[in-house]
């Protein structure tokens, strides 16, 4: 009975690779290594990503239905290009000017303002913390701190669990994440039935408020899109502020050349109690070419998976209907070959004109930080926002000491392994004691 049972595997596995080869001789596939069986490359995909320089490889990541099926992330087809055109208009630069920039400012004060002088802390936690503060804030409409931090509890086990293996039992972080989701869908419901109730409401402020105004989505499909821009937003403002810091600490020119930027801008600033303008920050210029190079050399979306829905015909190859893809961004981002000394941080980089046509992410082929095509990020810009808030506030207030060294790591996310220990001494206390 065994050696049947091996004779008819062998015949199914032969007639498995007459097939293969007939469809050889169809397509010329891309070159490259299938791995091995069952394991694939995943232990090559590991060493790369636990790395600081992730392009070595690139592995399919698993999809998980924990941000829900009617979210921008999750849907197909028109219903994807509805969404996220619903989430591009709630975030487009006039939006952003009039119904986020105060708000950001205030979040931020609250976070940062309560550290003393002196205290250590892990800049990662910090900026993690405010990073879903802003999120609680900007997308459910959150003011009071109290209602911030209660939210932002929720939040933050919400996405843990998104990195998370899906096991849902009591005690793992994906069962803790999926309660989390059921109270922020609670909250969510509960301001879109008051919502429906209040025929004069103007639905609060925070994207949710506006989207129940401006927009026409069915009730159901109201927290998923809330949910999948707080998956899609939260981490990558977090680590770039992280990142931003940490390369900027090893470049005390460039340190220096941003802290004279963010003082003039602080001094002229034409805003009162101290808050800044929209001006200010379209003044931001180097700045912001901080934040281009920090997401070029640590980016966090490294990589996209993608499935042909037909076949593709790339140069001389064929992709098959049904192959995932996995574009590698970090691999064009860090290419020699497009940006010299690319492994350095080198922000003056983006002054240069003939990096001017690279640098616009909406289009360019080798500086895509927010994805491109039907998917790009539709939070783009408000994530350059807080990032840029994010360097003036810290950068003005404080001065810091790294007490321990630290490296990037892709591996389950991006972060710094050691979360970037550092002491914290106030300026205001330095300028009092020159006196």
């Amino acid at each position: 009975m065994i050696s049947s049972i091996l004779f008819i595997a062998f015949l199914a596995q032969l007639l498995v690779c007459k097939k293969k080869s007939k469809e050889a001789t169809r397509y010329r596939l891309p070159p490259g290594s299938r791995g091995w069986p069952l394991i694939g490359d995943s232990f090559s995909w590991y060493n790369a990503v636990a790395g600081s320089h992730p392009p070595q490889f690139v592995q399919q990541q698993v999809n998980r239905d924990l941000v829900g099926k009617n979210g921008v992330i999750t849907v197909q087809g028109e219903q994807q290009r509805k969404l996220h055109g619903i989430a591009s208009n709630m975030m487009r630069l006039e939006k952003l000017k009039f119904h986020f920039l105060d708000n950001i400012q205030l979040v931020m004060l609250q976070t940062l303002n309560k550290f003393d002088n002196n205290q250590v802390i892990l800049l990662q936690d910090v900026c993690r913390k405010l990073a879903i503060n802003l999120m609680v804030n900007q997308l459910l409409g959150a003011s009071s701190e109290t209602e911030i931090d209660e939210m932002a509890h929720f939040f933050s086990d919400f996405v843990d669990g998104c990195l998370s293996l899906p096991i849902n039992f009591p005690g793992f972080a994906f069962h803790t994440a999926m309660k989390a989701r059921e109270k922020i869908i609670r909250k969510i419901n509960k301001t879109v039935e008051k919502h429906g109730e209040e025929e004069s409401s103007e639905g609060g402020d925070g994207v949710l408020g506006r989207l129940l105004e401006e927009e026409s989505l069915p009730d159901n499909a109201v927290a998923d899109f809330i949910i999948n821009l707080l998956f899609a937003g939260n981490e990558t403002t977090a680590k770039t502020m992280l990142f931003a810091v940490y390369f900027l600490t090893r470049c005390p020119k460039a340190m220096l050349q941003l802290l004279d930027e963010q003082d003039s801008i602080r001094s002229n600033s034409s805003g009162g109690d101290g808050m800044l303008t929209w001006q200010d920050y379209k003044a931001m210029s180097f700045t912001q070419c901080v934040i281009d190079e920090t997401l070029r050399l640590g980016g966090i979306a490294i990589w996209l998976m993608r499935e042909a829905k037909h076949d593709v015909v790339y140069q001389d190859y064929i992709i098959p209907k049904g192959c995932f893809l996995v574009p590698f961004l970090s691999a064009v981002h860090l290419d020699e070959n497009l940006y010299k000394g690319a492994s350095t941080f080198n922000p003056w980089r983006w002054m240069e004109p003939e990096n001017q046509e690279k640098r616009n992410w909406r289009s360019s082929p080798f500086y895509c930080p927010f994805g491109g095509g039907a998917r790009s990020c539709p939070g783009a810009e408000l994530s350059r926002l807080q990032i840029a808030i994010f360097l003036h506030y810290f950068v003005t207030t404080y001065t810091w000491e790294q007490l321990k060294e630290d490296r990037m790591s892709f591996f389950p996310s991006a972060r710094l392994v050691n979360g970037f220990q550092i002491r914290l001494t106030s300026r205001h206390h330095l300028d009092s004691e020159s006196l």
